[in-house]
């Protein structure tokens, strides 16, 4: 359920990258504009025109280091919320390791990063503020099989917790002081080999704008959590949106909907929307799939006036197997649903609009597999998308 017209909106998205050498460690820059907290992975804020967090990562590597990575797969994402900012979805990519010949290619931006180098796992989470400092080590420590890791605050939630405690100890915070030679405009190769003699540290560039002015002129996304519920014969629960205007209007979905900015994680949203619209107080599950559905700006078939005028990120927990007793207590939201049906995956398929079915039929393999959730955009598996290919779908909901 809609909680309003703005609801799930006011969020910032970001993309960095987990560059490994072959002495296992991890590359860090330094924020030549950033006094408090200057030590960073290499990354980035969304922008409208990205098409997918996946993008936005290849962007700001190529913007500030001057190569084009390759990615690997995504190691986790994470909800971040703060009383002092807007809420934050981060996710964060493994690079491929970096031959000597990239190393030596790379030409930082002076206005985006002061300086790089190799740090250890336990280097980098001093190194790192806090919050990063966390979502980096949970990276590093949990077994690559395990991610995508699911994460809010960066702490562990979901599968995650199988492989990580829910609350490690905290590493203490000396930024700098953990990262030798990285107050220079300078980098380390792979081999870890120094300058013989390197230039002197570099003063601090004035940051580009107040912290408020940076957040107020930031794009924001909106986010939906949804569940995928089945029942012993493998039927899939939709329920049907009450119709904006044309009674006739048969619209299907998951149960679920939008997640409200400055309030809940994405968990806490399912969990209370699951209460809203079915009358259920269960836990959702593991996460199976996360959805990023590009905006108008990085897709020009969408419909602002469907809801496209944003990217919209879309949680799939599941839900599990429910009983028939518990099918029975379904109290339905009346200002919202309509009614509800187990749907065989063929009917499913036709009931449902565009990308919602990709995404429910990727949670249904997710099942299968005990590794983190399934990375999508537009339903579709990262990279299985044809180029070229219309993004827009005149939906309402996704």
């Amino acid at each position: 359920m809609e909680t309003s017209d703005r609801a799930g909106r006011g969020i910032l998205a970001a993309a960095g990258v987990l560059f490994p050498d072959g002495q296992g460690r991890v590359m860090v820059v330094r924020l030549p504009y950033d006094r408090k907290h200057p030590v960073a992975v290499p990354g980035g804020g969304w922008e409208p025109a990205d098409r997918s967090p996946r993008e936005t990562a290849a962007r700001e590597i190529a913007e500030e280091l001057g190569f084009t990575p390759q990615l690997g797969p995504l190691a986790c994402v994470d909800w971040a919320l703060s009383p002092s900012r807007p809420p934050i979805v981060a996710y964060l990519y493994w690079g491929e390791p970096l031959t000597a010949e990239q190393v030596a290619a790379i030409r930082p931006d002076a206005a985006e990063v002061g300086g790089w180098v190799w740090l250890t796992a336990e280097e980098a989470a001093h190194a790192l503020p806090p919050r990063l400092s966390r979502r980096v080590t949970a990276c590093l420590r949990a077994p690559r099989t395990a991610g995508p890791l699911e994460l809010e605050d960066s702490r562990p939630v979901g599968h995650t917790l199988y492989e990580l405690a829910a609350d490690g100890p905290v590493p203490e915070y000396t930024g700098l002081a953990a990262a030798p030679g990285l107050g220079a405009a300078t980098g380390t190769g792979p081999t870890g080999a120094q300058p013989p003699e390197p230039p002197e540290p570099l003063e601090p560039l004035e940051p580009p704008m107040d912290r408020d002015t940076y957040y107020a002129t930031r794009p924001r996304i909106r986010a939906k959590a949804r569940a995928l519920f089945t029942d012993a014969d493998g039927r899939v629960l939709l329920v049907r949106l009450r119709p904006w205007s044309d009674p006739d209007e048969q619209y299907w979905t998951l149960p679920g909907g939008g997640v409200e900015a400055d309030r809940e994680t994405p968990r806490t949203a399912a969990r209370r929307e699951i209460r809203e619209e079915l009358g259920w107080e269960v836990e959702p599950g593991r996460l199976l799939a996360l959805d990023w559905q590009p905006g108008a700006a990085a897709g020009p078939g969408a419909n602002p006036a469907t809801g496209r005028d944003t990217a919209v990120l879309v949680y799939l927990y599941d839900g599990g197997t429910v009983s028939e007793e518990l099918l029975d207590s379904i109290a339905l939201q009346e200002h919202e649903l309509v009614e509800w049906r187990l749907c065989a995956p063929t009917e499913a398929r036709a009931l449902l609009r565009g990308p919602s079915w990709d995404r429910v039929a990727a949670a249904l393999a997710a099942r299968e597999r005990s590794a983190g959730p399934a990375e999508l955009v537009g339903g579709q598996a990262v990279g299985d998308r044809p180029a070229g290919e219309d993004w827009g779908h005149a939906e309402r909901d996704h």
